[in-house]
């Protein structure tokens, strides 16, 4: 979440106090992401040292200060609106590496570790769900949200599915060890080429 972006899509509506945009920001974001006062402020006053927004230069700093977007804050927000997301790196994942530690660890259930996280996603997708459809249908920040959360679980739990059944048919003996600069650089040579 980009609350630099987010800022400055507020401001492209129009001038707006600090306080005016928290409360639009957590409107905005189906009151799921909150943001404290302090660190709008903080993110305006390092947008208007970039040149992206300006300020009344008469009024204080503080809840009565005025911000607009500059005509370079709006190519900012164009462009990062218009760039998707770094995603030819796989991220690091805790769960990710929380299976991949546990498959090699003696005396450790892998497979009683993935159930364990199973179970507390499928609890999260319920909660997101009753969410849904409780409050999600009169707000559509909220429901683009709570789609958005119920994808994502949906897909940690399908990854975990899929590497339980790849652990239960790999042998019992546990696969070699794989050396440090082996597998991400054949990755990265794989999917997008990896950073320059």
């Amino acid at each position: 979440m980009s609350v630099r972006h987010a800022l400055l899509a507020l401001l492209s509506e129009g001038p707006k106090y600090g306080l005016q945009l928290r409360e639009e920001f957590v409107e905005r974001t189906g009151e799921v992401w909150p943001l404290n006062v302090g660190q709008v402020y903080t993110t305006l006053q390092r947008l208007e040292r970039d040149g992206l927004v300006e300020s009344d230069d008469a009024a204080e700093p503080g809840p009565q200060k005025g911000f607009r977007i500059t005509s370079g804050g709006e190519h900012e927000l164009s462009g990062w609106l218009r760039t998707p997301p770094d995603l030819a790196s796989p991220p690091r994942d805790e769960l990710v590496i929380k299976v991949l530690v546990a498959a090699r660890l003696p005396g450790v259930d892998v497979h009683e570790i993935i159930q364990s996280h199973r179970r507390y996603l499928v609890e999260l997708m319920q909660q997101w769900t009753r969410l849904k459809e409780d409050e999600a249908d009169t707000d559509l920040g909220l429901a683009l949200v709570v789609d958005a959360e119920l994808f994502r679980l949906d897909s940690v739990i399908r990854w975990l599915d899929a590497a339980d059944g790849r652990l239960r048919r790999a042998s019992v003996e546990p696969p070699p060890a794989v050396e440090s600069s082996g597998p991400m650089p054949k990755l990265r040579r794989r999917v997008g080429g990896g950073r320059r």
